[in-house]
């Protein structure tokens, strides 16, 4: 009874199994019999039993405490990463392990990356990925059953990968026990206890953390829910604010256009719609040039906005700008550009209801422009039969007074302009008609050709580009001029038509260029030919370099050009070294240009050579 009461007292205070030992060492000491010894060694045997079961029930106790607790993290989820941090860290607490982890599957790569980890000390090993059926994490993410192994680098049962086995190795881990993450019949990831020293991992151990790895599965699964919730939920808000935003734009700009349609049957002007608007407002015109506003030169994003919002029939958003654009019948009529900004200066966002008003107000500014144009055509006929006039009877003496009182000074310089096309008459007409009224010129329009007679220097090119721009299709202008009376406009237009078709002849279809600016090919189609001015602007550089240096430079390059482009022959003929030819070669590239030798451009130097060596 004595020896019970011994061994009572042992499992009432939670000896160790080895204190067990204590009482029947002490019988054997005092000389107690036989029987009294084999009394006490099977009330040890009875004691370690329930000491045993007293340890695998508070161990249990342990266990459903903390499922317990991860179930209540459940309930309470608001942090995902903290309820996964949680149970990673409560099973390596539960199991005793050195370290704990969590892999989950990536399915856009079709592999498993770390996720948590709980006891690590290797940056590599955190940030590992393990292919599928790759070591024992990636064994247990494939068949989906738990594995474990007392000796990771000595079990052979699982494919090993030198990467991870390098990471493995690196945290020192030996024993690892892997249980799967899973949703139904599909898994999501691996739950792992692991130790750097060998331990073999009990089924209870498995059973455990294969129940910490449900509610893992579980709690991933809610916060994915949870989130889809609460995206669907500002889904939802976002769209009923759009919604509640839309309506009041629409009625906003209804407001705005019956107010700007009330504008133009009053007969008011662009300027009385631009109030309206309000803000930072700029209106173009179908050629880009500003009718109201303070933009001073448009950039090329600017009317590919512009090109965009007439395809559309909508405004488009560039920056902090608004931007639409209005045709007729494909071409484009007018252009509004409204600027966004605080009373400060800085950028701010265009609302909605800004879009809608701004469309409208483009509309209103194409019908008053409609209206202008109306006006402009009546105009434009007179203006087009004066300058038919000019060309087909250029001595007529009331020309000139007519020309006056069209508020056109034919005593000051003008520039004719020939611009040929394909197609789109009336587009063309109405284009010219806009550039000579602007510029208070003469326009007329006939078959594939616009003429304009233009005050001042004029350039071809830029008249081709905007006449190509109105129409989309390549339109090409010749010019001459400047012309001082009202005789020399014939000689001019054919001056420019011949240039036009120059360019055509060329393949420079969609250019612009005078006489002067085709170099030897104005020679032969300019009215006052300038020789001397074509053989400088060939070859200039050159003659000047000889004059300078005392060189011969020009000579050398006649002779090459004699001896079809060959040094040594360039040589021979002028009898000295090749050597000699290749540096002056080099130096006249360096003064003419590295092209000078491509047909066109050597087609003018050899002229030039030519019309050189007969005037001197």
């Amino acid at each position: 009874m004595n020896s019970m009461r011994v061994f009572l007292e042992l499992l009432a205070r939670e000896a160790s199994a080895v204190e067990f030992e204590g009482p029947i060492i002490e019988a054997r000491a005092a000389g107690r019999g036989p029987r009294e010894i084999a009394e006490l060694e099977q009330a040890k045997v009875e004691a370690l039993k329930v000491r045993q079961l007293l340890r695998r029930r508070a161990r249990r106790e342990a266990e459903l405490s903390a499922l317990y607790d991860t179930a209540g993290d459940l309930a309470g989820l608001r942090d995902l990463d903290a309820v996964l941090e949680a149970i990673v860290h409560r099973a390596r607490q539960l199991l005793g392990t050195d370290t704990a982890y969590m892999t989950l599957h990536d399915p856009d790569r079709g592999d498993t990356y770390m996720r948590v980890t709980d006891g690590s000390v290797s940056a590599a090993f955190q940030n590992l990925r393990l292919d599928m059926g790759a070591g024992l994490g990636g064994l247990v993410a494939q068949t989906a059953r738990p594995y474990s192994t007392a000796d990771y680098f000595a079990d052979a049962r699982f494919r090993h990968k030198t990467h991870i086995d390098s990471a493995v190795k690196e945290e020192g881990l030996v024993a690892i026990l892997g249980v799967p993450l899973k949703l139904g019949q599909r898994v999501i990831g691996v739950l792992f206890a692991a130790n750097r020293s060998a331990r073999p991992f009990l089924q209870e151990e498995v059973a455990l953390l294969s129940s910490l790895a449900a509610h893992a599965a579980v709690a991933i699964d809610n916060a994915r829910l949870l989130q889809e919730t609460r995206n669907a939920l500002e889904e939802l808000s976002t769209a009923h604010k759009r919604l509640r935003e839309h309506g009041e734009a629409v009625e906003r700009a209804a407001q705005a256009h019956d107010r700007m349609m009330q504008l133009v049957l009053q007969g008011r002007g662009i300027e009385d719609i631009a109030a309206v608007v309000g803000g930072r407002l700029t209106v173009l015109d179908g050629l880009g040039k500003p009718l109201t506003g303070d933009l001073h030169e448009p950039d090329p994003g600017l009317f590919e906005a512009a090109q965009a919002s007439r395809a559309l029939g909508r405004t488009v958003r560039r920056g902090n700008q608004l931007i639409a654009s209005v045709d007729v019948g494909g071409e484009p009529l007018c252009t509004l550009i409204q600027e966004h900004v605080r009373d400060d200066g800085t950028r701010r966002e265009a609302p909605e209801s800004d879009e809608r008003i701004l469309e409208r107000a483009a509309l209103a500014c194409a019908l008053l422009l409609l209206f202008k144009r109306s006006v402009a055509e009546a105009e434009g006929r007179v203006r087009g039969e004066l300058l038919d006039d000019l060309i087909a009877r250029p001595h007529d003496e009331g020309l000139t007074e007519r020309a006056r009182r069209l508020g056109v000074d034919l005593d000051e310089p003008h520039t004719v302009v020939v611009a040929k096309h394909r197609g789109q008459r009336e587009r063309a007409a109405f284009w010219a008609s806009s550039q000579a009224a602007l510029a208070h010129g003469l326009a007329a329009s006939r078959p594939e050709e616009v003429v304009l007679l233009l005050p001042g220097q004029q350039d071809a090119r830029r008249v081709a580009r905007e006449l190509s721009a109105s129409l989309g299709a390549p339109a090409t202008a010749g010019a001459a001029g400047p012309v001082t009376a009202a005789a020399q406009v014939r000689a001019a237009y054919h001056e420019a038509q011949r240039c036009a078709d120059a360019l055509v002849a060329l393949g420079r279809t969609g250019d612009g260029a005078s006489a002067g600016e085709l170099g030897f090919v104005g020679l032969l189609i300019g009215q006052d030919r300038d020789i001397s001015g074509f053989v400088r602007s060939a070859l200039g550089s050159v003659v000047d370099y000889d004059a300078r240096r005392g060189t011969n430079l020009v000579g050398t390059l006649a002779a090459y050009f004699r001896s079809g482009g060959s040094p040594s022959r360039t040589a021979e003929a002028m009898h000295i070294h090749v050597n000699t030819v290749s540096q002056r070669l080099e130096r006249i590239a360096s003064l003419l240009g590295e092209d000078w030798q491509e047909p066109e451009r050597a087609l003018e130097i050899q002229l030039a050579l030519r019309l050189h060596r007969l005037s001197s």
